[in-house]
C-alpha cells in the first residue's frame, strides 16, 4: 500500500480545506530538492513547472535556506514606515538591471502588485478604463480579477467599470493573416483598438499586459507588437503595464522578456521568479510617474509592504542568478527543451504546436492536426501518464484552443533532467494516445 493513501490525511483534507481549483494531487508530496518533489514513499517527482512557476533556483535552495535562517535570525517583519538594509538593497539592485524604472515598491503577491500598478496608473492619468487581453491572468483580487479573461469571471458579480479586453495574438490560430496564411498581428491590433476607441468613455488608464501569456496558453507576443502596443497607449495617455510575474529574472532568456523588444513600460510588475517561490512582489516605474503620484498622495499601504524577510531572499536570488550565469542557461536549456518537444511534434500527430521562449515553453495538444480541433481528453490523460511516470506538468484548457501544457523547469535545470523529462513525455504521450 502506497504511503500516499493514507486514510487519515485524505479524510481530513476533504473535510477542512476549501477546493479553490482543479483537483488536488493524489500524491502527499512530503519534501522537494532541486527539480524534484517528493512524495510519501519518498518517489522523485520531476517538477517541471518549477512550483507554481516560482522557484526559478528549484527547490530548498542552499542561498536560500540560508539567506531565510539568517535574516530570521535578525529581522523578519516591521512596521510597514520602517526600512530595512535589504528593501533598500534590492530596490537598488532592480532599479540596475531595469534602467528608466527606478522607482520600487516592494510586496507579496502578483495580485498585490497589478492591485498597486493599476491604482497607481489610475491615480497618475486620472481615468479609470483598464485593457487587457482575453487570455489574460493577473490575480484573482479586485482590480486584478477584473483584468484577468482567462478564468474565474462566472458567477461573481459585475467587474470593475471600465474593464475591457482585447484578442492576444495567435500565430497557431491566427484570427488576422496576411496572404500567406500566417498571423497579422498588426491588423488584429488595429481593429482591436478601433473597438477599444468606440467604447471608452474617454477615461483610458493603462493596458495590463503579460509578455508571455502563460494561464492564456503560453501566448507569446511576436516581435514588433509590444512597440506597437506602447505605440498604442501613447496614442490614448495611456500607460502600459508589463505584468513579468512568469517572464521575469531571467526565464526567458532576458533578465526581463520585455528586453528583447527593447521596449521599457510605464510600470512593470515582478512576482513568482522574484522570491524563488517565497511570496515576494515587486512594482517597478519611472521617477516622473512615481512623483506624480506622490503629489496625488498615492495609498497603498499594507501589513507586509517592504518586509526585510522577502527582500533579503530576493537579493540572494539575483545574486545567484548572476553568479551563476542562469539568463544565460535559460536560453541555453530552453533550447534543449524546444528541441526535445519539437522531436515529440514529429513523432506524435496529437502534438499540435511548440511555442515561447527560453524556459517557459508550451505544448499544445489537439486530436486533428489539420483542423487543430482541442484535445482536452487528451491532454488530461497524458497529464495522468506523466505523473504516474514521475514527471509534474501543468495544462490549461481555454475556448478555442487546444489543452496546452505549461512548462516551465527551474531554471537550475540539468541537461540530464530535460532529457529525462521529454522521454517521460513521449511515454505518456504514447500511452494515452493508445488508451485513447
Amino acid at each position: 500500500m502506497s504511503l500516499n493513501d493514507d486514510p487519515a490525511f485524505w479524510a481530513s483534507a476533504r473535510k477542512h480545506l476549501t477546493r479553490y481549483g482543479p483537483s488536488f494531487e493524489t500524491i502527499i508530496a512530503e519534501r522537494a530538492e532541486g527539480s524534484f518533489v517528493y512524495d510519501a514513499d519518498g518517489r522523485a517527482i520531476l517538477d517541471f513547472t518549477s512550483g507554481q512557476m516560482s522557484a526559478v533556483l528549484g527547490h530548498t535552495h542552499p542561498d536560500i535556506v540560508a539567506t531565510v535562517n539568517r535574516q530570521m535570525g535578525a529581522v523578519a517583519h516591521l512596521f510597514s514606515g520602517m526600512l530595512s538594509r535589504p528593501v533598500v538593497e534590492l530596490a537598488e539592485r532592480l532599479a540596475a538591471l531595469a534602467p528608466g524604472l527606478d522607482r520600487v515598491q516592494l510586496l507579496t503577491t502578483g495580485a498585490e502588485s497589478n492591485e498597486a500598478a493599476i491604482r497607481m496608473a489610475k491615480l497618475v492619468t486620472g481615468g479609470h478604463e483598464i485593457v487587457a487581453f482575453a487570455q489574460s491572468w493577473h490575480g484573482m483580487t479586485g482590480a486584478a480579477a477584473s483584468a484577468t479573461y482567462s478564468a474565474g469571471r462566472a458567477g461573481y458579480g459585475p467587474a470593475a467599470i471600465g474593464s475591457f479586453a482585447i484578442p492576444a495574438p495567435n500565430a497557431y490560430r491566427p484570427r488576422f493573416t496576411k496572404a500567406d496564411g500566417t498571423l497579422n498581428w498588426q491588423a488584429e491590433l488595429d481593429d482591436a483598438f478601433w473597438l477599444i476607441d468606440r467604447q471608452s468613455t474617454g477615461n483610458l488608464a493603462a493596458f495590463i499586459a503579460e509578455p508571455i501569456l502563460s494561464s492564456g496558453g503560453i501566448l507569446e507576443l511576436p516581435p514588433g507588437y509590444l512597440a506597437a502596443l506602447k505605440t498604442k497607449c501613447e496614442e490614448r495617455g495611456m500607460l502600459l503595464i508589463l505584468d513579468e510575474a512568469q517572464t521575469g529574472v531571467g526565464r526567458t532568456g532576458h533578465m526581463f522578456a520585455f528586453q528583447r523588444d527593447g521596449v521599457t513600460p510605464d510600470i512593470m510588475t515582478l512576482s513568482k521568479t522574484l522570491g524563488a517561490g517565497l511570496p515576494l512582489a515587486a512594482v517597478m516605474t519611472s521617477e516622473a510617474i512615481e512623483e506624480k503620484a506622490h503629489e496625488r498622495g498615492f495609498l497603498f499601504y499594507t501589513t507586509h509592504v517592504s518586509d526585510p524577510l522577502p527582500a533579503a531572499v530576493g537579493v540572494t536570488v539575483l545574486d545567484v542568478v548572476a553568479r551563476d550565469g542562469l539568463v544565460d542557461q535559460a536560453r541555453a536549456r530552453g533550447k534543449r527543451l524546444a528541441e526535445g518537444l519539437l522531436s515529440l511534434k514529429q513523432k506524435f500527430e496529437c502534438v499540435g504546436d511548440v511555442r515561447g521562449r527560453g524556459l517557459l515553453l508550451g505544448l499544445e495538444i489537439v486530436t486533428d492536426r489539420q483542423t487543430r480541433a482541442p484535445g482536452f481528453e487528451l491532454g488530461a490523460r497524458i497529464m495522468e501518464e506523466a505523473m504516474q511516470r514521475g514527471l509534474s506538468m501543468n495544462i490549461v484548457k481555454l475556448p478555442g484552443m487546444g489543452g496546452v501544457f505549461r512548462i516551465a523547469p527551474p531554471l537550475t535545470v540539468s541537461e540530464a533532467e530535460i532529457d529525462q523529462g521529454v522521454e517521460i513525455m513521449s511515454d505518456a504521450i504514447a500511452a494515452a494516445v493508445e488508451r485513447h
